[in-house]
């Protein structure tokens, strides 16, 4: 019979750890328990522990409440108004978006939760101990070359703001290195060394940060919001000067709340790598509802606002807050609204593209990196790529990563229907660090044949349906496609057993801060 999910010790049950077994120095953080394989286990693949987790519902809304007003969301989300959607329209999209948003984050975060494993590890249970390398992989790949990315465009803004201070700076701004002007290159490195010294301190300062930086983003977006308003007597256009009508116009509606939801293609698969820190399945749905419809909504009104507003004022639709940030006529002003969009950017970057690659690498090769090292490999990858050259290119953004993330469907729609629907919820977390033959998660040679044999035809139709011209109509919707036909392929061809055995971690579990 399967066993219950609930402490088995006096220690675990009041909350104490077992002597020796949860906490220890991080001298021997690459030692393996007992029963595990050191290829698999290290103190920071280790599930967390239930007792001491620090992520409350707050934690988790901050999380949103920053990367949800990160700058390329307002770009797509004002690309729908000059699309040629009107306000209501736009919102209506979000909040399709943001609805099926809120079910797919609770249900990928209720198994961080339950678990306690980052994304690496959860993915074993569907491919098996190694097979998780490919969703793995996957993930950190199209999260190493975003983080770059986004670094580079964050010191675009850094450089504005440097010579709106020192105006003499803009002599370092004329020349190239590498493709990048010596300002551009203090800048880069600049950011890039804050955000390796954040991650280096661990999740914990992770989760401090972003605590820190959500209301300065929200405060921020609002006033610049009210600022606009009140350059248009707080009286908008609605929509541009040729608006959409009738099927045209609910195609653009529901293909932008598919494409809101492909936006968050990556983080619904490895949201577990935060949740599993989590103090309560409660904490996780109240910080994803007032993080995800709620300042969703707030998302949709600013984003009308700034839009409409700019277009009554000349006509114009902008590409980002960023271009009515360097139309602020007060210099101290420009200066606060620009360090607040760094603060921003640096807070999307460290949950979005840091985490899942540092994850990733710890995986690849848990005797030699814990999550510290990882993390500057993460990072020193994402310099050596010259990230501003990937980003200037369209077929790298096309085709590479928007092929890779064209697998991000397939992917979840396997670990779903395995976890929801075959095993529900029923997991042996300890078996998931076991490299045997007799191992739950071993199946064959570590791989599960089933899983890979229904990634292939999903990834290739999601493929094709994103990349390939003859599927235009219908490549907003790639990632639904995907997940589709990857959950449909597992559940027809996955191996059924009588029952499954649910075994909690805690015999092999650490602090959530170690």
């Amino acid at each position: 019979m399967p066993t219950q999910d609930f402490p088995r010790t006096t220690e675990q049950a009041a909350g104490r750890p077992e002597p020796g077994r949860l906490y220890e120095p991080r001298g021997v953080a690459h030692e393996p328990r007992p029963d595990t394989s050191d290829k698999l286990y290290n103190v920071d693949l280790a599930p967390t522990s239930r007792h001491g987790r620090t992520w409350s519902a707050y934690s988790i809304f901050t999380l949103w409440a920053n990367d949800v007003h990160s700058l390329g969301n307002y770009g797509f989300a004002i690309g729908l108004f000059a699309l040629g959607l009107g306000a209501w329209q736009v919102l209506t999209a979000l909040g399709v978006g943001a609805l099926l948003l809120f079910v797919l984050l609770c249900l990928s975060g209720f198994m961080g939760f339950k678990t306690g494993v980052p994304y690496p590890v959860m993915s074993r249970i569907s491919f098996g101990v190694h097979g998780a390398q490919l969703p793995a992989a996957v993930r950190g790949i199209v999260a190493i070359a975003w983080f770059g990315i986004q670094t580079y465009l964050a010191s675009v803004v850094l450089r504005v703001m440097l010579i709106a201070l020192v105006p003499s700076l803009a002599d370092l701004d004329t020349n190239s290195v590498l493709g990048l002007s010596t300002l551009g290159w203090i800048s880069f490195v600049a950011l890039w060394i804050i955000q390796v010294v954040i991650v280096c301190c661990g999740m914990e300062m992770i989760r401090k940060y972003e605590a820190f930086a959500g209301p300065i983003i929200l405060v921020t977006m609002v006033a610049l919001a009210v600022w606009m308003l009140s350059r248009v007597d707080f009286s908008i256009a609605w929509s541009t000067d040729h608006p959409l009508t009738g099927g045209q116009m609910w195609l653009h509606i529901l293909g932008g709340g598919a494409l809101w939801v492909s936006i968050y293609g990556t983080f619904v698969l490895n949201f577990c790598d935060f949740t599993r820190s989590a103090k309560s399945r409660g904490a996780i749905v109240r910080g994803n509802f007032w993080g995800i419809p709620i300042n969703m909504l707030l998302f949709g009104l600013i984003v009308v606002s700034l839009a409409g507003a700019q277009f009554k004022l000349d006509g114009t639709v902008i590409t980002s807050p960023a271009d009515i940030v360097q139309t602020i006529p007060s210099t101290p002003l420009l200066v606060l609204a620009s360090l607040a969009l760094l603060i921003l950017t640096v807070a999307v970057n460290l949950m979005a593209n840091f985490v899942a690659p540092t994850y990733a690498l710890t995986n690849m090769f848990p005797r030699r990196l814990d999550f510290r090292r990882a993390a500057i490999l993460s990072a020193v990858i994402g310099l050596v790529i010259l990230p501003w050259n990937l980003y200037n290119s369209p077929v790298v953004i096309v085709y590479f990563l928007g092929g890779l993330g064209a697998l991000l469907g397939p992917l979840f729609g396997i670990i779903m229907v395995d976890y929801w629907l075959i095993r529900r919820s029923s997991v042996n977390v300890p078996q998931l660090y076991v490299d045997t033959h007799d191992g739950e998660y071993f199946y064959r040679g570590g791989v599960n044949p089933r899983a890979i044999g229904a990634f292939v035809p999903a990834a290739l139709a999601s493929l094709a349906v994103a990349l390939l011209p003859v599927f235009q109509a219908a490549s907003e919707f790639s990632w639904f496609i995907g997940a589709g036909l990857g959950a449909l392929c597992y559940l027809v061809t996955a191996k059924r057993e009588l029952e499954y055995t649910d075994q909690h971690g805690e015999a092999i579990a650490v602090a959530t801060s170690h």
